[in-house]
């Protein structure tokens, strides 16, 4: 039988013009399913790199598509033929000059095309921080209760890789950036909305769009969908069609409770509570630590229970969980120091979190590329901290370095601030100050772009650095 996206896929890019906008591991794969589906008139590809033209004609042949022409836009002046085409299958990582709505052609993406065909089995994940942390346990425990699921998404598994593996009844889990959900025309039957902070100020331009960006995760949704989200994110009356469950943080929410009809999960201390489910969750025997990582806790049993998994599978399962990469990962000992990689902390709240989680830290590396976030709540924090060491290091660090001078006297004149310029003088100087039996996190509240090519790379070089102190360490025994 034939794949339910390629056929739909076929009938609505038949005689048309079709351009894939980014040629990387999405816009690869772009290529592969339309030239699967067939029928086009023309097809080409733009990215501001140069394009392996035989790359791109080995993708269409393995594709069985040997008789479609490919064409090729490169450099500067890529974005400028958009018009020229009936459709556009965008990359998340493109910026567009202008709006959607403002060019002649039809400019959608891999993500809206996957949610238009199989919006009605996907449980979609957004928010600023913890999305991928809450995907990858909500698809862990639907895996883990006999659910046949797939993992998808900005997770780093794009969703045409896996369309052949989705049946009529595959639950499937989706974690949707800003990019993805931007301009989007559909949404999960299922919406998953965390919360959300300043980020990516540099491609939106103001909070409000980005905020905008991440609330199509329920705009285009009906009534019988559901979404499930923090207090800071509930949708104004009369901004979502679908079922509303609200949860509440009495860990971290400083806002008064209100009894809102949508409220109907809790989770305070280690205890959750959905609907007529309660839940303990034993730290000893998960791998999450936190209140930040609760909340995503809380957030997966009131989904995973709503789809029918019992409080006993859902217990066993958080037992065998096993966090991704980077999110407070412990790296290793360094002559009694404790060192914890964060890399994925790109924003203030994240480094204030792992501060919070890590209660012996002695010392925090904080910086990155500069994308022009309000610091001001992290500097407040760390002048009420009893955090001993704050190294500041990379563009961030240096303009959180200044805002320090500027307004708050009684940390500029303490010996608390150390400015370095890179991770590797920043690893190094925290094993000389960082007290033994103490730890060090690196949870930098800031971008790795333009220093590292992503917060992987970023958290994989920090590790690196931190075994090399341990090897050095341990050579010196010998």
């Amino acid at each position: 039988m034939e794949n339910k996206l390629i056929k739909e896929l076929r009938e609505e890019i038949s005689e048309k013009k079709v351009l894939i906008l980014g040629f990387g591991r999405e816009g690869k794969l772009n290529l592969e399913v339309v030239a699967r589906a067939g029928g086009v008139s023309e097809i080409a590809i733009a990215d501001q790199n140069d394009i392996n033209t035989q790359e791109a004609r080995d993708i269409v042949t393995k594709a069985g598509s040997k008789d479609i022409d490919i064409s090729t836009i490169t450099g500067d002046g890529y974005l400028s033929h958009i018009d020229e085409f009936d459709i556009v299958l965008k990359s998340p990582g493109v910026v567009l000059p202008k709006p959607f709505s403002e060019y002649k052609a039809l400019v959608t993406s891999q993500a809206q095309y996957f949610l238009k065909v199989y919006g009605g089995q996907t449980i979609g994940v957004t928010g600023t921080k913890g999305k991928s942390t809450t995907t990858t346990l909500i698809y862990h425990e639907l895996k883990e209760n006999g659910f046949d699921t797939v993992l998808v998404g900005n997770i780093g598994i794009p969703a045409f890789g896996l369309i052949d593996a989705i049946k009529d009844d595959t639950k499937v889990v989706f974690e949707l950036s800003c990019h993805q959900l931007e301009y989007g025309k559909y949404s999960p039957h299922i919406g998953v909305y965390l919360n959300v902070f300043p980020e990516h100020l540099d491609h939106y331009g103001s909070f409000e769009k980005y905020r905008a960006s991440k609330e199509n995760i329920y705009r285009n949704q009906k009534e019988g969908d559901r979404l499930y989200c923090g207090t800071g994110v509930i949708p104004k009356q009369g901004e979502a069609k679908s079922k509303v469950t609200v949860v509440y943080d009495f860990n971290r929410d400083d806002k008064k409770f209100e009894n809102d009809e949508h409220v109907t999960t809790f989770v305070e201390g280690d205890f959750i509570s959905h609907k007529t489910f309660t839940f303990s969750i034993k730290e000893h025997e998960t791998a999450l630590r936190g209140f930040h990582n609760f909340f995503d806790i809380a957030i997966a049993f009131a989904v995973c229970t709503d789809l029918g998994v019992s409080i006993e599978g859902f217990e066993a399962a958080l037992r065998t969980y096993k966090p991704l990469p980077h999110r407070l990962e412990f790296v290793g000992n360094v002559d009694g120091i404790k060192f914890y990689d964060d890399s994925i902390s790109t924003i203030p709240a994240t480094a204030i979190e792992a501060m919070n989680t890590i209660s012996d830290t002695d010392t925090i590396i904080i910086g990155g590329m500069d994308r022009g976030i309000d610091y001001e709540p992290l500097i407040k924090y760390l002048e009420k901290s009893k955090v001993p060491n704050i190294i500041l290091m990379e563009t961030t660090g240096a303009r959180i370095r200044e805002e320090i001078k500027m307004g708050y006297m009684e940390l500029n004149n303490s010996d608390r601030l150390h400015l370095v310029d890179n991770l590797y003088d920043a690893v190094k100087l925290a094993k000389k100050i960082t007290k033994k039996g103490k730890s060090c996190i690196m949870s930098p509240a800031a971008a790795s772009y333009g220093i590292f090519k992503n917060f992987e790379e970023r958290g994989e070089t920090f590790k690196k650095y931190v075994k090399e102190e341990i090897s050095l360490k341990n050579a010196e025994k010998i």
